[in-house]
């Protein structure tokens, strides 16, 4: 009888220690979980930069929310930026050719996201070169390839990347060497891309007067304009490409300028900044500003501003969009260095015209 008491007794402590234990691990994984997430949503907060090199990309988010990755697929002829979105997650840049829609155009397949090439340097075309091109064109385009990520930095305020590319012709002659700093951050409600962008000649390189430069955005469809009328569009070696008229009910982007050039207006014209505002089918308001450095080479920019949804600030065109000048054929010696610096504005609401100013003004000065 003792014995039996006594091993009741013993299974009863055992099962007590082990309830005690499992009540213990529970309590210590529950705290370790709850360290980790909270861990997990301090790293998330602020400008994080994060590269995933295996994938080809580096990704950007504020406070846990996209923002944009830097991209290098296999399937571009250069890096973009893809996609650009406001907060609240709304996506201003066109998918095609990375990441095709339902009902948006399908022109224009070099057009990607957010890019900085030109249409003629020496004779090559790196703007317009995709997989598109025919076998026996190849020789005349230029590729940007990435080389290296310098380096990736995440913060509270901002996120900065440094990265270095190589431009190199359809003869595979290396021609540029860039280096693209970009300091991503966000100022109140409005998200900012800020790029320093250093061309390092191998060889001399002449930037002819053309229309295909020299930072650009393909923008969502709900951004072209309305009043978009199509028609075919020749680049400078006679490749034509179609745009069809009438961007459908959905369209609603209106181009503004620093001088108080609208719309259609817009194209071909000079000025400090430019903005494209509109909304999507939900109602949801979304602006694009690129401001210009008045220290850039060839500033103020012309806009490459078309209503089908290209919008570009190119420095280097002159003739090509006001026949009364001479043309610009921007020159880079060998071993000397041009740089270029832009800021882009991504707001989930319209931005007036003293907004845009202001902006402006603090980028020229170097402000954050």
């Amino acid at each position: 009888m003792i014995f039996r008491l006594w091993v009741i007794f013993r299974l009863w402590v055992i099962f007590r220690l082990w309830v005690i234990f499992r009540l213990v691990v529970i309590s210590v994984l529950t705290m370790c979980s709850t360290l980790l997430s909270a861990a997990d949503r301090k790293a998330a907060k602020g400008v994080q930069v994060i590269p995933k090199e295996e994938q080809r990309r580096v990704d950007v988010t504020i406070d846990g929310q996209p923002f944009t990755s830097y991209l290098w697929p296999t399937t571009l002829k250069k890096p973009v930026l893809y996609p650009l979105m406001v907060d609240g997650g709304i996506e201003v840049t066109r998918g095609y050719p990375l990441a095709p829609r339902e009902g948006e155009r399908r022109d224009h397949p070099h057009h990607a996201g957010m890019w900085f090439n030109y249409g003629d340097v020496n004779g090559f075309d790196f703007w317009n070169n995709s997989e598109a091109i025919t076998a026996d064109a190849r020789e005349k385009m230029g590729t940007v390839e990435q080389k290296r990520i310098v380096a990736a930095k995440s913060g509270p305020d901002r996120g900065e990347l440094t990265v270095e590319s190589l431009w190199v012709t359809g003869k595979e002659q290396p021609l540029l060497q860039q280096t693209t700093r970009y300091v991503f951050s966000r100022h109140g409600d409005v998200r900012v891309i800020e790029m320093t962008v250093e061309l390092r000649a191998l060889e001399p390189a002449v930037f002819h007067d053309d229309k295909e430069g020299l930072l650009g955005i393909r923008v969502a469809r709900w951004l072209e304009s309305a009043n978009e009328k199509g028609g075919v569009f020749t680049d400078a070696d006679g490749r034509s490409t179609k745009v069809e008229g009438g961007t459908g009910a959905g369209a609603t982007g209106v181009y503004t300028t620093s001088e108080g050039k609208t719309g259609d207006n817009v194209w071909g014209t000079r000025g400090r900044w430019c903005t494209l505002t509109g909304h999507n089918a939900a109602g949801q308001v979304a602006t694009i500003a690129i401001l210009d450095d008045p220290k850039n080479p060839g500033a103020p920019t012309y806009w490459h501003a078309r209503g089908y949804g290209l919008f570009a600030a190119n420095p280097l065109g002159r003739h090509i969009f006001d026949p009364k000048t001479p043309a610009f054929d921007y020159t880079i010696q060998k071993d000397r260095t041009a740089v270029f610096r832009y800021r882009v504005l991504l707001s989930a609401r319209a931005m007036l015209a003293d907004e845009a100013n202001r902006e402006t003004d603090a980028f020229a000065r170097g402000t954050p």
